[in-house]
């Protein structure tokens, strides 16, 4: 079976990081942990104590990639999100809200796994978010020579 393998000590709680095995293309990675994700993390730890599995079905079996999917689609549905949601729409927003908060391309390349930097790159063309407050160099070198406002409308 392919999917992801997350394992209770793949959690590394002190740098907020977590090993992840046989991601996405099969790949492992290393990925943040959010201190919001491990607080409720830790109530799950404590209520479900998984043996082998961070998050364990049936059998103490890891879940399909299909029996993720579906959890995420419940959970969405539960909390009246309409639009149409799988782990791999939630890898997308992690990436795009990254992009737009200014992390470095690099960085959410290798949060993704991805060894070409242009696999990554394709995240660049869905935000636009922020453009209205990007200035010109020139501009700034303008403002900065008292040029702006002498030579407006020209």
């Amino acid at each position: 079976m392919n999917g992801v393998i997350v394992k209770p000590e793949d959690l590394d709680t002190d740098r907020g990081l977590i090993q992840v095995r046989g991601g996405k293309g099969r790949k492992d990675r290393v990925t943040l942990l959010s201190t919001v994700a491990y607080k409720l993390l830790e109530e799950y730890l404590a209520k479900a104590q998984p043996q082998t599995f961070l998050f364990e079905g049936p059998g103490r079996r890891r879940y399909s990639p299909a029996s993720v999917n579906a959890i995420i689609k419940h959970s969405a549905a539960r909390a009246g999100i309409r639009k149409n949601i799988s782990a791999h729409v939630l890898r997308h927003s992690f990436a795009t809200h990254l992009l737009e908060r200014g992390t470095d391309l690099r960085y959410i390349q290798s949060l993704l796994g991805h060894e070409s930097s242009r696999t990554t790159e394709r995240y660049t063309h869905v935000t636009k978010k922020g453009f209205e407050q990007l200035r010109s160099p020139l501009d700034n070198l303008a403002q900065a020579l008292n040029l702006g406002e002498t030579n407006k409308g020209i």
